[in-house]
């Protein structure tokens, strides 16, 4: 491993173990309850690891992200994701992540104060549909925004691989529209399954919103491959189509959502 890669894996490390350590003191003086402060702590903790490689996130959108309870989906090719999304501080958001991160102790734990939902292997079927269905009754009860990842694990080949239905099952049960996020992750700069990040740009593209108030549960697969069918559309030829009214580059601190 180059000196490169452990001098800024120690630093990403110890940024996350400290920002981890100062929320449990604050968490327990909330008595856990402050899912958005803890979240504000996570994305300027996931917008300074970026910055200790290198890494710049730039933001293309039309119109800011809704304040309504709203799904989120993305590509996911590489490592970079997480702190990306993160570092996007998407309002009142959670996120479904697997379980195996738990293993990252301080990121599994600001995970956790985070509200996240852990998943497990699709090999496990039965505990899958309790985990989606206890994250439906959560977010029913309280109206927050949810991110998934419909190809679950990264694709690093570059490609938009397989989608799952658990997002779209979802946004049919809470008739919350669906917000598709493109990840445009250099080559060059993606440390894919890895953490040797290369300095550059990612780009997010932020696109329209999907309306899923006429969707039916009998109709699930239809809709996912008509999404998934869209993300292969941006791979292939681009997004430059769509008409981006704000282009901005994350700053290094987050602001609260």
């Amino acid at each position: 491993m180059r000196p490169r890669v452990i001098v800024l894996s120690v630093a990403s490390l110890l940024t996350i173990s400290v920002a981890a350590l100062a929320l449990i003191p604050v968490a327990i003086v909330t008595l856990f309850r402050a899912r958005r402060l803890y979240a504000a702590v996570a994305s300027h903790t996931a917008r300074l690891v970026l910055r200790w490689w290198g890494v710049r996130v730039v933001v293309h959108q039309d119109r800011a992200f809704p304040r309504t309870q709203t799904v989120y989906v993305s590509n996911h090719t590489s490592t970079l994701d997480l702190f990306v999304l993160v570092a996007l501080a998407l309002p009142n958001t959670r996120f479904f992540l697997s379980g195996f991160l738990r293993k990252y102790v301080p990121l599994g734990i600001i995970a956790q104060l985070m509200g996240t939902f852990f998943t497990v292997s699709q090999a496990r079927q039965a505990e899958r549909v309790r985990i989606f269905q206890r994250a439906d009754r959560i977010l029913r009860r309280t109206g927050e925004s949810v991110y998934l990842s419909p190809e679950g694990g990264r694709i690093t080949t570059g490609e938009i691989g397989h989608f799952n239905k658990g997002a779209f099952h979802l946004a049919i049960s809470l008739r919350a529209p669906i917000v598709p996020l493109f990840f445009r992750i250099p080559r060059e700069i993606d440390p894919g399954l890895g953490f040797d990040a290369r300095p550059g740009v990612v780009h997010v593209h932020v696109m329209p919103v999907i309306d899923t108030s006429e969707w039916r549960i009998e109709q699930l697969h239809e809709h996912k491959e008509h999404v998934r069918d869209m993300f292969v559309g941006w791979h292939r030829f681009g997004v430059h189509h769509v008409e981006s009214t704000r282009v901005s580059e994350l700053p290094a601190t987050a602001k609260a959502s």
